[in-house]
């Protein structure tokens, strides 16, 4: 899977609004079951997503996903079902605090003849946060190729208070990068609820980018190319990484009268892989 910079959600129940989700070229898309839609109104949605998907317009390198409700809700299986049949690569699932979920939604996706679909787990409860490393090393076994950190159901869950600064959520967003990190799957930042604050927006992602996260949830089309902003490499970033190479090619060398070791040419080499040039010398 490529680059996963952006993630965008639409409210599963508005096919006015599922019809144009590929139209600001996020990286992935997500329909939305969960907390987009009232109980009331879960099959009504389910049905909206499904015929949505079937005419669904998006470039071919768009990861389509469909956000089902919790595996413990009344929902869960019509929602996993309803998917298997659909061109969506694959699910989200929210609200992940136990491996054995995850084992229950690849049953029924082998039950349903989709034993390979994708799989973005949420990290949003305080169970979840604390568990992390344990859950995404078991999923990344089980076809999690990403998880994101929900910081509003967090704090919800934690009784806790969501500020502007967000040092409230810094260990938790932290502790859900590293575990991403060391299973091998993709981290997904926070979503920015004030969706037309652009200066916001941006300020969050350079936090979320400075912490190692390599994309972020956007809840609004004009997030995305925001998100690509921030989280693609600019020309000057990869032209240092370039010369960071470039001067290390036999060991330790200098640059910009700087020393430059193996650390630099790591994180040289990432920027290059991010900017999708991961050849370059």
């Amino acid at each position: 899977m490529g680059a996963l910079r952006s993630l965008l959600f639409v409210p599963g129940g508005r096919a006015d609004m599922i019809a144009k989700v590929g139209r600001p070229g996020p990286d992935g898309v997500v329909l939305d079951l969960e907390d987009a839609v009232a109980a009331g109104d879960k099959g009504s949605a389910r049905r909206t997503v499904v015929e949505a998907l079937a005419g669904l317009e998006v470039p071919a390198s768009t990861l389509v996903l469909v956000r089902v409700n919790v595996p413990d809700s009344p929902w869960f299986a019509d929602d996993v079902a309803a998917v298997a049949g659909t061109r969506a690569d694959g699910v989200v699932l929210p609200k992940l605090e136990r491996s054995g979920q995850l084992a229950e939604l690849r049953a029924l996706f082998a039950d349903h003849g989709r034993p390979d679909a994708v799989v973005v787990a949420g990290l949003e409860t305080a169970l979840g946060v604390a568990d992390s490393r344990e859950l995404l090393a078991a999923g990344a076994a089980m076809g999690v190729v990403a998880a994101y950190f929900g910081a509003e159901d967090y704090i919800a869950d934690l009784g806790g208070r969501r500020t502007a600064e967000g040092a409230e959520v810094l260990y938790a967003r932290s502790q859900v990068a590293l575990a991403a990190r060391l299973a091998g799957v993709i981290a997904l930042d926070q979503v920015v609820v004030a969706v037309h604050d652009d200066d916001a927006f941006l300020a969050d992602a350079e936090r979320a980018r400075a912490l190692g996260y390599p994309g972020k949830l956007c809840l609004h089309p004009k997030q995305v190319a925001l998100a690509h902003r921030v989280f693609t490499p600019s020309a000057e970033e990869v032209a240092h990484a370039r010369a960071v190479l470039a001067a290390a090619t036999g060991g330790v060398g200098l640059l910009d009268g700087e020393m430059i070791d193996d650390v630099h040419v790591r994180m040289a080499r990432a920027v290059l892989v991010r900017a999708g040039q991961p050849g370059s010398p």
